[in-house]
């Protein structure tokens, strides 16, 4: 999977990997062990994730992560969801990302 999403990972993270390796990869150790601390299911963690990089204006990472969740077998419909769900709490600051997101999904890395 990470071969397949790198091209789709944000200029600002793969400028991160190259000039700070040490510190990027203690921050891929933490995600990685907060991912196994985790009671959801793959699928459920990605949906989450898109919806908080939506609601916190990330859209830049919503490219990869789409991705990775059209890999876990994430549909369009789920996708719009997980960015919607924030609109009670984030208000209309997730449908700034609606865009990106059909872009993403749409015209995206498909699943293997």
């Amino acid at each position: 999977m990470a071969n397949n999403l790198s091209k789709l990972t944000s200029n600002a993270f793969q400028v991160f990997q190259s000039e700070a390796p040490a510190q990027a990869q203690a921050w891929m150790t933490a995600v990685h062990q907060l991912g196994e601390a985790n009671a959801l299911d793959a699928k459920t963690k990605a949906l989450v994730y898109i919806g908080v990089l939506a609601a916190m204006r990330l859209e830049s990472g919503l490219p990869f992560h789409i991705a990775h969740a059209r890999q876990l077998g994430a549909t369009r419909a789920e996708v719009i969801s997980a960015i919607l769900t924030g609109l009670p709490a984030a208000g209309m600051t997730v449908i700034a990302a609606l865009p990106a997101v059909i872009q993403a999904f749409d015209g995206g890395e498909k699943a293997p």
